[in-house]
């Protein structure tokens, strides 16, 4: 660190050790006060919204970005498969914050993201290049979305630990409820895909100054211990003179891969399969499959805006359920109420896919209540979970995550792969629907003209070689006499302009037909899967750790409170008897400054 001399004769720091102290050395020595906790709290979940919502832009414009490249659904799914992959992958690699600290590499990600979301992504020449942009996105959330719930932790005692992973949680539900309000408003002005990416990648730039220049973090010494309520600040405090971080993090994946960690991340992972289909597939699957009598599907506007309505109710319930399960000190009763409603209106949901005629606002009505469930169950277990962690090593934190990450994200490539192989029609769909402003000019000729229209498809061939021969008085009879007469071969001769049409056309029309005619169905037999992982989820609540009975829960705080005040109590005494005898530290027990 550079240093200058001032007329006082003390170094005092230069430009260069001003930049690394402001942009590089993060750790905090004491224990925050709450205010200071909350403001980093706030750059964490701001920094975790803005991720997510970079994340989830392709989906708000899926539909547009799979006609401009002429992507298949397939490919696009596959595509998610390996960056899904990738950030499986990713997520082991953040398991060094329990070692190396967690916020540069939140403040790396989310720089090197907007990067990537603003300059790169909207300027892709092909679906090649457009997929590997997405996936080294992928790849870096993988790690920063690992190490962001970490830090929640971290300034968060167990007391109050589901209110804070509730406004955590809010980051992919507030990200997604983002893509689909900026979407919802900006699409009809710009109507270009390329304005979702760009919009989003602005907001991740301003992210990233935040971040790069307030984000702090705990000392190892200080986060790699148990906390369970703030009130135990000092003996943390203490305590921490005396922990080596090396040794409390050694074998990091012999103490955390363990059954009650790798079950339960499972049985979250696909808890959440409706919730990836949402945040994949609903733009997709509301405008392909519901219309109106008039056969006029909903737009992606109209299916953004009932992605605005989940996700809008989603994250009040987080933060409302967060703050209730604080209160009530208990996660395991809320965790299997929301399997049990997320189960009931998964299966009303799925249900509405044969009825397209199901309005917008049923649509917005269960898609509603199905988030509200999910809310309860997810925020719920992202406490108990790293509550469970703790009870491992708390030291261990970021490395428990990353079983998590770990495991969701592999989850979600093989969830992506059985949609692809299940819901098979959406390709067709997506590729032919355009065509499908046709069909009313299509249905005006065969309403005029439909006679005429099956002798000439059923007589093509010899139509053909009549037009390819008409002086040949020996063709022409032969035809004139399949078709009815000679005049009915001149009426067709005249409806050449129109036949060209229909055969240019009618071949994706029926396609589409079929498509859209078996395109409900496949939906269903996905949705039936997500709804089987609800019940798989409500065993896995009974080994994580926590009570059921907010009475035990309580009468447990009050007897950890007890024995802090006793261990808090034995070393002031220790402190006291030191002192009479000239070797004590005054004020070793007295609060750090923040």
């Amino acid at each position: 660190m550079s240093q200058t001399v001032a007329a006082t004769g003390r170094p005092q720091p230069g430009l260069a050790g001003t930049l690394r102290r402001v942009l590089l050395d993060r750790e905090l020595p004491h224990y925050p006060s709450t205010g200071k906790r909350v403001w980093y709290l706030a750059i964490v979940v701001a920094a975790t919204v803005i991720l997510y919502y970079e994340a989830y832009a392709p989906g708000s414009v899926s539909p547009l970005v799979l006609a401009h490249y002429h992507m298949t659904f397939s490919f696009y799914l596959y595509s998610t498969i390996v960056g899904s992959a990738f950030g499986a992958i990713s997520a082991l690699i953040a398991h060094l914050g329990d070692r190396i600290g967690r916020a540069n590499l939140v403040v790396a990600g989310v720089g090197i993201v907007a990067f990537i979301q603003l300059f790169a992504v909207p300027n892709m020449p092909n679906e090649w290049t457009f997929v590997i942009a997405l996936m080294a996105i992928g790849f870096v959330e993988g790690v920063v979305l690992v190490c962001t719930p970490a830090l929640v932790r971290d300034f968060s005692p167990q007391a109050g630990r589901a209110s804070a992973m509730g406004f955590w949680t809010i980051g992919p539900v507030a990200g997604s409820l983002l893509v689909s309000v900026v979407a919802n408003h900006t699409l009809p002005i710009y109507h270009d895909w390329e304005s979702q990416f760009i919009i989003s990648g602005i907001a991740g730039m301003g992210m990233f100054l935040v971040a790069l220049l307030f984000l702090r973090e705990l000392s190892p010494e200080i986060r790699d211990q148990l906390m369970v309520s703030a009130k135990e600040r000092t003996l943390v405090e203490i305590q921490a003179r005396g922990i080596d971080p090396k040794e409390a993090t050694a074998h990091p994946w012999r103490q955390m891969l363990s059954w009650d960690l790798i079950g339960s991340s499972f049985a979250i992972s696909v808890f959440l399969l409706i919730y990836f289909a949402a945040v994949g597939f609903f733009t997709i699957y509301f405008t392909t499959t519901f219309h109106n009598r008039a056969g006029v599907y909903l737009s992606t506007s109209q299916a953004n805006g009932i992605n605005t309505w989940f996700w809008g109710l989603n994250c009040i319930m987080l933060v409302v359920v967060g703050l209730l399960s604080d209160r009530l000190r208990v996660r395991k009763p809320f965790m299997i109420v929301g399997a049990l409603g997320g189960l009931a209106m998964t299966i009303v949901f799925l249900e509405q896919a044969t009825n397209p005629y199901t309005s917008y606002d049923t649509l917005v009505v269960i898609t509603s209540v199905l988030a509200s469930f999910l809310a309860i169950g997810y925020v719920t277990w992202m406490a108990s979970f790293t509550e469970t962690v703790e009870a491992h090593n708390p030291a261990l934190v970021a490395t428990g995550i990353a079983v998590w990450g770990w495991i969701l994200r592999a989850v979600v490539a093989i969830s992506t792969l059985v949609v692809a192989l299940t819901v098979t029609s959406v390709t067709t769909i997506v590729n032919q629907l355009p065509y499908a402003k046709d069909a009313p000019k299509v249905k005006a000729i065969l309403a005029q003209h439909g006679a005429l229209v099956a002798l000439a498809q059923k007589h093509a061939a010899l139509l053909r070689e009549a037009a390819a021969h008409p002086h040949n008085l020996a063709i022409v009879t032969r035809a004139a006499a399949a078709v009815g007469g000679l005049s009915n071969l001149l009426a067709i001769a005249k409806l050449g302009p129109q036949l060209s049409f229909l055969s240019r056309v009618g071949p994706h029309l029926v396609a589409l037909q079929h498509a859209l005619a078996v395109s409900p169905s496949q939906w269903q037999h996905w949705y039936w899967v997500c709804a089987a992982g609800f019940v798989v989820f409500i065993p896995f609540v009974f080994l994580m750790k926590g009570r059921w009975s907010p009475a035990k829960a309580a009468a447990d705080l009050r007897q950890r409170e007890a024995e802090v005040e006793a261990r808090l109590a034995a070393l002031r005494q220790a402190q006291a008897g030191a002192g009479s005898t000239g070797a004590g530290e005054p004020g070793a027990l007295a609060p750090q400054p923040s």
